[in-house]
């Protein structure tokens, strides 16, 4: 006979999103059940953003070696050993494992199960050997790599995000399928570490971004060695011996192209095969798990957040979704998920942050009177000095100056997106960022300098110098 439990709340699955659920749910009094099948932690801890960001580091210090010669340093060659390298990479996933380990967890007073859970009735979910029938339930089952249809990559021996990070030896030839931001922030990397990196995307690499800031991190790529291949149709895969080989058509041309290893970052398919939606009377679709802005399902038993259901797909927002349905189930509350003010960084070298509307977005809205706050990293100071002017800031505003978005490419772009987050979420307008003191010399002058600009036209010109002339003439 199979247990049964009757907790306040049942998990599935301990990403991010799931986690801080747990926590959160636990602390505040609930009887709380976490289903993980695989790791704790999920993608973002063993194999995505942790893992991608260190050999990221890795490779930006390689990098920093070979030019350091624009400081008048002599130039260096560094020597990669690519074993340190994986050990460092494990060393940064084995430091932060802690956070999120059944240890801490069943601290906290969560019942950790390491079953994978399906639905059997929309009451009731079964882990195992265990029956659990929840208040609540909140689906956190997250994502996996999407692997393209292409002729022969079946036999062909790929890394994905999942597999790649294991690796102890340095590919000679890494060919990457996929510009979004894993495909172009691995690319770098590996680059950075030796490696020669062909490129490929069906479309233009980046296409999410900006077009102006997408190609500032594109000539950075190319600068750096990287082949881009965009608009590339990868026909069929094969290998041969310790060669993969890529058939692809690019402007209607076929050509070959071959590496010693291949990497597919095409992408994220949600988790969803296992659960038994159907079951649980869970609506879905290709994209994920159906949920209205309180992220409740078609059961009103079952909330879901995450990569699993159709929506953004990062990990802050897993976090901030969290939140929300904490909100939902124990306070009771009608919380909304807004994703108005949600920001986005891909970790390239310069890296690219946006948050709020695009200019595509706000034409698309037929909003009036919009303004583009435009400048470049070279007109910092201290972008000058550190010999990193290449970037832009780009603000839009509205006619009254109510900020509706903001996008940087540039160093340290991640870090500098926050006011900007900040800013749209309390509906604050460029005059709030101009009045700021920024101090001097630092790249955040570039905000303040870029809202300050809105207020250009009119505070130079010809009516305000009669008005300036007039008021010299008085006599106080």
């Amino acid at each position: 006979m199979a247990e049964l439990l009757t907790p306040d709340i049942c998990i599935i699955g301990a990403g991010s999103g799931g986690l801080l659920v747990a926590a959160g749910a636990s602390q505040l009094g609930a009887n709380v059940v976490l289903l993980e099948r695989d790791k704790m932690g999920g993608d973002c801890l063993n194999y995505g953003c942790i893992p991608s960001k260190a050999i990221i580091a890795a490779g930006k210090a390689a990098q920093t070696a070979r030019k350091a010669s624009r400081f008048g340093i002599a130039g260096l060659s560094p020597k990669i050993e690519f074993q340190s390298v994986h050990n460092h990479i494990h060393d940064v996933i084995a430091s932060i494992a802690p956070n999120d380990s059944i240890q801490r967890y069943e601290g906290l007073g969560v019942n950790v199960i390491r079953e994978e859970g399906h639905f059997v009735d929309p009451r009731e979910v079964v882990a195992g050997n265990v029956r659990i029938r929840a208040k609540k339930f909140v689906i956190a089952s997250g994502s996996s790599p999407r692997i393209p249809s292409i002729k022969g990559i079946s036999d062909v021996s790929y890394f994905t995000n999942e597999t790649i990070f294991e690796l102890k030896e340095a590919p000679s030839h890494l060919i990457v399928l996929g510009g979004g931001p894993l495909g172009c922030e691995l690319a770098q990397a590996y680059r950075r570490l030796g490696a020669e990196v062909t490129l490929l995307d069906e479309g233009a690499i980046l296409s999410t971004e900006d077009p102006e800031l997408a190609t500032v991190v594109k000539k950075q790529l190319l600068e750096e060695g990287i082949e881009i291949k965009e608009r590339a149709r990868v026909k069929a895969a094969e290998q041969k011996n310790n060669t993969v080989i890529i058939i692809s058509s690019c402007t209607n041309q076929t050509e070959e192209l071959k590496g010693s290893h291949l990497l597919i970052a095409a992408g994220r398919v949600p988790n969803l095969t296992g659960l038994d939606l159907e079951a649980g009377r869970i609506e879905y679709a290709q994209n994920g798990i159906l949920t209205n802005k309180r992220l409740l399902t078609s059961n009103n038993r079952v909330y879901a957040l995450g990569d699993v259901i159709d929506g953004p797909r990062y990990t802050h927002a897993a976090s901030y979704q969290a939140g929300v349905v904490i909100r939902n189930i124990l306070f009771k509350l009608y919380a909304r998920v807004n994703y108005s003010a949600l920001p986005r960084v891909t970790y390239t070298d310069p890296e690219i942050a946006h948050v709020g509307m695009s200019q595509s977005e706000a034409l698309e809205k037929k909003i009036s009177g919009i303004r583009i706050l435009r400048l470049s990293l070279a007109d910092n100071d201290r972008a000058v000095a550190e010999r990193t002017p290449k970037g832009i800031i780009k603000v839009l505003s509205d006619k009254r100056g109510k900020i509706l978005g903001c996008s940087i490419a540039g160093p340290g772009a991640g870090e500098l997106i926050m006011p900007w987050a900040l800013a749209i979420s309390q509906k604050l307008k460029v005059s709030a960022m101009a009045a700021t003191i920024a101090p001097y010399p630092s790249l955040s002058e570039i905000s303040k300098r870029a809202a300050s600009s809105f207020y250009t036209p009119t505070l130079f010109s010809e009516k305000t110098k009669k008005i300036v002339r007039a008021l010299l003439k008085l006599p106080f």
